[in-house]
């Protein structure tokens, strides 16, 4: 039996939206034992002693957009893996949802001391419309058989390149014919799962509308038409603005493509305005901070300075993060009986979100692993 823990201070237990906005359920103490988090003291507490953690806690940080198992070639080893998740982890993300990776990573969700993890599976792409070695590239007449399998291959979620340079046109362009998509996203949606597409560009946006998706990541492409439809049809977005930040990098590495650059550089531009745009209009937004392949892990506090850069505010970012995001997975927050998945600070994150660069301790499963 593990040693039981006594948290102190302020714990936010839950999160809903009234009248005055959110409002957060908060505790001056709560109980971890056997892996799970109380509001009273269980039977059995402290039988095999008590250790105390005192601060501002909160549910633990969930990354919507990660890619475990995944670098710059391509697949990494099982080591690079784990390395992944434990660098994650110890800033606080206990559940993240891997946004497609050629790695079968069940191997992670076997290990306790690791974050939870929701499966995307493996890219789905056009021949020579994404980065090597990441993808199933495909035509779109085989997409509905990769789609489908993609559900079982991964824990539901199918993760579908919405679009990309084509070197032809010298731009961004749509991946996928609007019937295909309907028909693939359609059989997903009867197998039991969710897609979700990357998305740059504003062209590829309403055949994906059109289609039935239930996400989009980056979207930077939002425009004054899409985004209404997008709060209308529920669809979320995941903004991953770190990586945006990068865009002026892509531009100039693809400068033989002027239109491509251009079109980079105005998307950079106009990111946080986009973003609050879409906020403004009640699109669903989650933290995503698009680390493994080119971006390292370990970045969950620079992705949500950038979300209150765009015009979160300290406990919007905090939903978009913790509350709204584990529920948007299906998972809990510190509710009476949940698994005790916590990260404790010395500031309040729902007031200040630099709380999040220096998490005081992090719980798993009910195990302190930071």
């Amino acid at each position: 039996m593990a040693e039981s823990i006594l948290v102190t201070g302020s714990i936010a237990r839950s999160a809903r939206r009234g009248d005055a906005g959110l409002e957060f359920e908060i505790a001056e103490r709560a109980y971890v034992h056997e892996g799970r988090i109380y509001g009273a003291e269980p039977e059995g507490f402290g039988a095999e002693g008590v250790s105390e953690i005192e601060g501002y806690a909160i549910p633990g940080l969930a990354d919507l957009h990660c890619h475990v198992g995944l670098d710059e070639s391509g697949a990494t080893d099982h080591a690079l893996a784990i390395q992944q998740a434990t660098t994650d982890r110890d800033t606080g993300v206990l559940l993240q949802r891997d946004a497609g990776s050629p790695l079968d990573t069940r191997f992670v969700q076997e290990r306790a001391d690791l974050p939870r993890l929701v499966r995307c599976g493996r890219h789905l792409a056009r021949p020579k419309r994404y980065l090597r070695n990441y993808a199933w590239e495909i035509e779109p007449e085989a997409l509905v058989e990769y789609a489908v399998a993609q559900v079982a291959a991964g824990d539901g979620w199918v993760k579908l390149v919405g679009d990309w340079i084509d070197r032809e046109a010298g731009d961004l362009k749509a991946c996928w014919p609007t019937e295909a998509l309907t028909v693939a996203i359609d059989a997903v949606h009867a197998a039991g799962g969710r897609v979700t597409a990357h998305c740059f560009s504003h062209e590829s946006l309403p055949g994906l509308l059109e289609a039935g998706i239930d996400c989009v990541e980056h979207a930077t492409g939002l425009t004054a038409e899409t985004i209404p439809l997008f709060a209308e049809h529920g669809v979320a977005i995941v903004p991953t603005l770190v990586n945006i930040g990068q865009f002026l990098d892509y531009a100039e590495a693809g400068h033989r493509f002027p239109a491509y650059a251009a079109h980079m550089r105005t998307l950079h531009a106009h990111r946080y305005e986009t973003i609050a745009a879409a906020h403004a209009a009640g699109v669903q937004i989650f933290a995503g901070t698009d680390a493994g392949g080119v971006l390292p892990h370990g970045i969950i506090a620079s992705e949500l300075a950038e979300l209150h850069r765009a015009g979160l505010s300290a406990a919007e970012v905090l939903a978009a993060a913790a509350f709204d995001a584990r529920t948007y997975l299906g998972f809990d927050t510190l509710t009476d009986g949940a698994s005790a998945d916590l990260v404790v600070y010395s500031t309040n994150p729902q007031d200040d979100v630099r709380a999040y660069e220096e998490p005081r301790a992090v719980v798993l499963r009910g195990q302190r692993v930071r």
